[in-house]
């Protein structure tokens, strides 16, 4: 397509009257509503991208690191409350809540990268379609996870591969069971989220965000601190806070007027080729989660080995690297928000044709999360001392242990955002299988392999660490592989993109 094509396609996005359903031209967002109706959706494809991208980003961002503050408001009050017990605990839960969330970003951003698509496209009843048949699934899969962990071999099996020993079992136990039953709320609340900024409302997402953390911080400091609940009170406050969260996100879709998207009843029944859609665009994202959880799973019976050979043990390593673990998730989370805040944006203007907008959005969202990243390594490493103590780890040998921990894991940070951002393009852009690999090529490909091998070398090569050691060495090892794999597919990408534009290709969806 060239630039003088680009702008005519911009300008019809813009401000073409709206057609007969029967006869909306494919690259032109209809109207289903009151004129300008869409106005919000429609100026993804026409506004000055840097100044979209901030406008979605900075909510985007927010909404992570409070969605983020979940995990780490249990790990924070659980630690204070309850000491290295409360901390292994919170590390065992880790890998099966990572699930938990997987599922919820299956639906959740695979539903909303069809909807902004199919925005894009000019068709917003199938966009309406997705979201309701994204509500649909995320009520199914709440029951059969409800169900899967209240078999107790089902549940017994989980807590054994996630490491947990005998004086952490039943307090891992009882966490678990009481966030499967709100289950529902995390699987609405955060996935369903997604679609208000994809309507054109990120603050409103934010909103809706920071309401939720904020009941969850102040039921912990309830039912924990004041009341002596210890880990059901913990895994209380959090379901709370999530449900919450998940009302007003359902209160927008279903009684704010004049937004672009609804959700209503006749929308919800299943539809076979828009469930198939949901569920391949929304692999990638499971796919990361699910290779965390992988990852959480083999972790945490490392550590069980190597820690029980070392000075602090197994308990003290599973408290100590669980929040290593917590805080680099906490430091991935805003570059994760980066790359969510321009999937929209993506979606809209690949959707549109307009491949110029999608080639400077890419490259703007690489560089705000480089920014981002840099920023946020240069103060872990300032304030790593403060932040692990923060946790409530008081023994000097254990806190001096986590801190060097932290400072090696994320020692390549300033790059993973290139890597994030990279990987998540391809989903936003109808291209899951390219998605689901990069995204896995970290986790599974790298990570795990070296979390096995490491510990059997490293003692032998440099007889100062331990295997213990070389379970945090592995991070920044993956995270260079999975940087220069994803640097490959962009550059091939940036190629396909300069045939689309100039008509060589044709992009299908």
């Amino acid at each position: 397509m060239t630039q003088e094509q680009e702008t005519k396609a911009a300008s019809a996005v813009a401000g073409a009257p709206a057609a007969p359903a029967s006869a909306a031209p494919q690259g032109a967002p209809g109207k289903s509503g009151a004129a300008g109706q869409h106005d919000k959706v429609t100026r993804m494809g026409t506004e000055s991208i840097p100044r979209l991208i901030t406008e979605f980003a900075i909510p985007s961002i927010l909404g992570m690191l409070v969605n983020g503050a979940y995990n780490v408001i249990d790990s924070i009050f659980l630690g204070q409350a309850m000491g290295e017990i409360g901390l292994s605990t919170a590390t065992v839960a880790m890998p099966i809540m990572t699930v938990f969330m997987a599922i919820a970003m299956l639906v959740g951003n695979g539903g909303n990268a069809l909807a902004a698509l199919r925005m894009g496209e000019g068709k917003p009843e199938e966009a309406e379609r997705s979201l309701g048949n994204t509500v649909t699934l995320s009520l199914i899969f709440s029951v059969i996870v409800a169900i899967i962990v209240f078999i107790p071999a089902c549940l017994d099996a989980l807590l054994g591969i996630s490491g947990a020993t005998p004086e952490d079992w039943g307090y891992a136990t009882q966490f678990i069971r009481i966030i499967s039953l709100g289950f529902i709320f995390q699987c609405i609340g955060m996935g369903v989220n997604n679609f208000i900024r994809t309507a054109g409302a990120p603050n409103r997402a934010l909103g809706t965000m920071i309401i939720g953390a904020v009941a969850c911080t102040a039921f912990n400091a309830l039912f924990v601190l004041v009341m002596g609940m210890g880990v059901a009170g913990s895994a209380l406050a959090t379901v709370c806070g999530q449900a919450i969260s998940c009302a007003t996100v359902l209160w927008y879709f279903c009684m704010t007027k004049g937004v672009p998207m609804r959700l209503h009843l006749h929308k919800m029944p299943l539809h076979a080729e828009t469930v198939r859609l949901i569920l391949s665009l929304g692999l990638a994202s499971f796919a990361v989660q699910i290779g965390m959880a992988v990852v959480n799973f083999v972790l945490n019976n490392l550590l069980n080995t190597y820690g029980a050979q070392s000075t602090i043990g197994a308990e003290g390593a599973l408290a100590s690297i669980g929040v290593v673990q917590r805080v680099a998730s906490f430091v991935v989370l805003p570059l994760i928000g980066m790359a969510i805040a321009i999937q929209p944006l993506l979606g809209f203007n690949y959707g549109a044709h307009l491949f110029r907008r999608v080639k400077k959005t890419l490259a703007w969202g690489i560089a705000g999360a480089t920014v981002i990243a840099v920023v946020l390594w240069a103060l872990v490493h300032l304030f790593a001392d403060p932040i692990v103590g923060f946790f409530g780890i008081t023994d000097s040998d254990l806190k001096s242990f986590t801190v060097f921990a932290l400072s090696v894991q994320l020692f390549l940070i300033p790059f993973v955002g290139f890597q994030i951002v990279g990987s998540n393009y391809f989903q936003a852009t109808g291209q899951p299988a390219k998605s689901v690999f990069l995204s896995l090529t970290r986790q599974i490909l790298f990570l795990i392999p070296l979390y096995i091998g490491l510990p059997m070398v490293m003692p032998m090569w440099f007889p100062g660490y331990t295997g213990l050691d070389a379970l945090y060495f592995a991070c920044p090892v993956a995270d260079f592989l999975a940087i220069f794999t994803t640097a490959i597919f962009v550059l091939l990408e940036l190629k396909r993109l300069k045939k689309l534009e100039t008509g060589e290709l044709q992009a299908k969806f």
